[in-house]
């Protein structure tokens, strides 16, 4: 029997408990539950402006000593000849491109690369930012930050510090999975652990370093580990220095099992729009401290990303200029184009504003029409 109290509780902004935050993704009535995050929502954001971005994700590699039971992108081994590592003249046609279209930051991730250490890295965004200084670098992430300190023999602080140095913007969050390590030992084994992950995180807040967080649910977690894993989000965020930009925004997608590992071993895609929307909507009353929830469109679907905006999230992501990883799992609709981003937001009844990195926004008239 579901107590209404723990809606109430998160109404008033008061902080959740780990049980609580299960028994909202298990048992509060899915109406109920919207309902309260799209008025959590509504109260940080008010009006009607849903935000989207501008940006490609580029891979520099798809070496990857990980070995992700849920990934069809990555290959083994460096000699591997299905295996690449991105040039300067692919990156020079691929951010000419992103320009053209209004974009202004490269989302830069994978793989963990065996032989490329913390100076491939400085030298890489060195000359990013020598050849094109506008263009923000939100790249990599913290598994990969822990693997590229591993691999130089330097620690996370001073890998962080260097790579800032270099021309690091912001962090993603990718890797998190689910902040569970033995549950991260079974599908993710080469990554590093949830404490490592979260460690990560907190020497980039203490740096100053603008980063988002993720969650990818839908495969062998509980409902525990998934409510585990935002209150460890939400703690982190709460011991950030004060001043510091911490976490900005809060990402969470289904997995995708067509043709990975995990698939092989039984687990299957079996997210529901449902489910999706009920995990949005923790999300929103769960992270009292972090202002951006985005719909991730990209993995449920244009139709049901425009829902969750009446479920807790204000923010539709990037139109994906680029995308390689999840699209290796056989899901095809994964880019769309600014018209196409602007009208789908419209639709849904909010006003879209373009933005950038930190949840500024930005204006490049020449993309769609004065009224964006």
């Amino acid at each position: 029997m579901f107590d209404r109290y723990i809606l109430d509780k998160a109404l008033a902004r008061e902080t959740l408990t780990t049980h609580e935050a299960a028994a909202l993704l298990t048992e509060a009535p899915f109406d109920d539950l919207v309902s309260a995050a799209d008025s959590v929502r509504a109260a940080l954001h008010p009006g009607d402006t849903v935000t989207w971005q501008i940006d490609r994700n580029v891979n520099i590699t798809n070496i990857c000593v990980s070995g992700c039971k849920f990934c069809n992108f990555h290959v083994k081994g460096s000699n591997n000849p299905r295996g690449y590592i991105t040039t300067l003249d692919e990156y020079d046609a691929k951010i000419e491109r992103m320009l053209e279209l209004g974009g202004d930051q490269l989302l830069l991730q994978g793989g963990m690369h065996p032989r490329l250490d913390i100076g491939y890295y400085e030298e890489l965004f060195r000359e990013l930012k020598r050849r094109y200084p506008s263009v923000k670098l939100h790249a990599l992430g913290p598994p990969e930050i822990f693997h590229i300190a591993r691999i130089s023999r330097i620690t996370v602080a001073e890998t962080l510090e260097r790579l800032r140095k270099a021309g690091l913007d912001s962090l993603p969050g990718a890797g998190a999975e689910i902040l569970s390590t033995p549950l991260r030992r079974d599908i993710s084994p080469g990554k590093c652990t949830a404490e490592q992950w979260l460690e990560v995180m907190a020497e980039a807040h203490r740096q100053n370093i603008p980063t988002s967080a993720t969650m990818m649910f839908g495969h062998k977690e509980t409902p525990e580990e998934l409510a585990g894993h935002l209150i460890s989000i939400r703690d982190l965020q709460a011991r950030r220095p004060e001043g510091t930009y911490g976490f900005i925004a809060f990402i969470a997608w289904p997995y995708c099992s067509g043709g990975t590992v995990l698939e092989s071993e039984g687990v299957v895609s079996h997210t529901s729009p449902e489910d999706y929307l009920r995990v949005v909507a923790t999300a929103r009353l769960v992270l009292d401290n972090i202002d951006n929830i985005q719909a991730s469109w990209l993995t449920v679907g244009l139709d049901t990303g425009l829902k969750a905006l009446r479920c807790g999230a204000n923010d539709m992501g990037s139109i994906m200029i680029e995308e390689n990883v999840v699209s290796s799992t056989g899901l095809s609709d994964t880019v769309i184009d600014a018209r196409r981003m602007v009208a789908a937001i419209r639709s849904a009844g909010f006003r879209p504003q373009l933005r950038d990195q930190l949840y500024r926004p930005r204006e490049v008239k020449s993309i769609i029409d004065d009224t964006m």
